[in-house]
C-alpha cells in the first residue's frame, strides 16, 4: 500500500503543478501567433538562402568553365593557352569575368555584366578581339547570340551554347579582330 500512495502522492504534485502553468486563452492566441511568425520567418530565410543554389541550378551558364586547349580551334592561331571563365547572377543580369593566357603568352582580363536583352553593355578591360561593348541575347534556355562591338562597329559575332548535361560550354566567334584580321574560333570550356 505505501508503495501506492507514493504513487498518487507523485501524481498530485505533477497535476498540481499542470494547474498552475495553464495560461488564458488571450496568452495561447498571443503564443500560438508568435509561432506561425516565427516558421513563417524561418520558411523565408531558408527559401532566400537557398536561392542563389536554386538559380545556379536553373541557368546552365552560371558557375567557373575552364577552357579545354585540345577540344578548340582558333584560326588563324596560336590556339590560346588557357582561359578561366566564371559567370554569377547579378540583380541586373548576368556577370561575365574572364582572366586568359593568348598563344603569344600575353594576358588579357576583361568583364563583363548583360541583362541578354539585345542592348550594348561596356566590358571592362581588354576586350575579346578589341572590343569594347557585347550585345548578347538568350534565344533558346542553353544558347546565348552575342555581338562583339568597338565603338559602335561589329567586330564578331558568337554563339554559346551549353550541352543538355550542363557540363560542357561551347562558344563559336566570328569576324574580324581590331586590327581587321578574320578570325574564326571555337572555344570548348568544361564545367568546374
Amino acid at each position: 500500500m505505501k508503495k501506492i500512495s507514493s504513487f498518487v502522492r507523485g501524481t498530485g504534485a505533477t497535476v498540481k503543478e499542470q494547474f498552475f502553468t495553464l495560461r488564458s486563452p488571450r496568452k495561447l492566441e498571443k503564443e500560438k501567433t508568435r509561432r506561425q511568425l516565427l516558421a513563417v520567418a524561418t520558411v523565408i530565410v531558408l527559401a532566400l538562402s537557398f536561392s542563389d543554389l536554386v538559380l545556379a541550378q536553373a541557368d546552365p551558364f552560371l558557375g567557373t568553365w575552364k577552357l579545354n586547349v585540345k577540344r578548340s580551334k582558333f584560326v588563324p592561331g596560336p590556339p590560346r593557352k588557357s582561359e578561366t571563365r566564371i559567370v554569377v547572377s547579378t540583380p541586373t543580369g548576368m556577370n561575365v569575368s574572364s582572366a586568359r593566357v593568348d598563344g603569344d603568352g600575353s594576358t588579357q582580363e576583361f568583364e563583363y555584366t548583360s541583362n541578354l536583352d539585345g542592348k550594348s553593355y561596356p566590358i571592362v578591360g581588354r576586350g575579346p578581339y578589341g572590343a569594347n561593348t557585347i550585345a548578347a541575347t538568350l534565344t533558346a534556355p542553353k544558347t546565348i547570340q552575342s555581338t562583339l562591338n568597338k565603338d559602335s562597329k561589329v567586330l564578331a559575332t558568337g554563339t554559346s551554347v551549353v550541352s543538355e548535361d550542363g557540363r560542357v560550354l561551347t562558344i563559336t566567334t566570328k569576324g574580324m579582330d581590331a586590327s581587321g584580321k578574320s578570325f574564326n574560333s571555337v572555344a570548348v570550356y568544361d564545367k568546374q
